[in-house]
């Protein structure tokens, strides 16, 4: 347990962006299982009018350094690249 305040406080905040950070996670996490499962029943119309919104949320990730800004990339390539291979 923090003795002092300013260890009282950074317990605090570090909780509030823990939380924000799992909203913002738990987001787009939502977002990619959403085109995934456009994907995988092969609508390719709605899958790519899904990929922007995807595509802002993993960027969103990536700029408040929730993830990894290769691992957005990475994200992001292989959802074009499952998009452009629905026949």
């Amino acid at each position: 347990m923090a003795h002092n305040k300013q260890a009282k406080k950074r317990i605090r905040t570090n909780n509030e962006a823990r939380i924000r950070n799992k909203d913002k996670s738990s987001a787009m996490k939502t977002q990619v299982k959403k085109l995934q499962g456009l994907i995988d029943a092969k609508d390719k119309a709605g899958a790519t009018k899904e990929l922007p919104g995807t595509f802002a949320h993993i960027d969103k990730c990536a700029k408040h350094r929730i993830i990894h800004p290769n691992t957005a990339a990475r994200k992001k390539a292989l959802l074009s690249k499952r998009v452009n291979a629905i026949a």
